[in-house]
């Protein structure tokens, strides 16, 4: 699993992404398209049309990482918006990756009552 560290800012690429793109066609795409630079060790992530594929990019200060994965069953729950880029918390990104709905979790747990 991918581990955050303090200060590193998670990017969601919203839309569809080619999922062809490697290293550097995603690159642009945060330069051209999101306007972010892309050499600041923020992660930026990225889903295809069929939603089961993501892939995450990130500079870390000696060359650019990248992971993808890939869902055997259900899609990542990602935002409508068709375009732009928005900010989610490295929690956020966990259950993404798990495939947990990530925008609205529900508490497992039900406070005690006073007795």
């Amino acid at each position: 699993m991918i581990q955050v560290a303090g200060g590193v800012r998670v990017y969601l690429a919203l839309g569809r992404t080619d999922m062809r793109k490697g290293m550097n066609g995603l690159s642009m795409l945060v330069q051209d398209v999101l306007g972010k630079d892309v050499f600041t060790g923020h992660l930026f992530v990225f889903r295809g049309r069929r939603g089961d594929l993501i892939k995450i990019l990130a500079w870390d200060g000696q060359g650019f990482c990248l992971f993808a994965k890939r869902l055997e069953r259900g899609r990542f729950v990602w935002p409508s918006a068709t375009d732009g880029v928005a900010h989610v918390t490295s929690a956020q990104l966990s259950m993404l990756l798990e495939g947990i709905d990530w925008r609205m979790p529900q508490r497992t747990w039900r406070p005690e009552m006073a007795g």
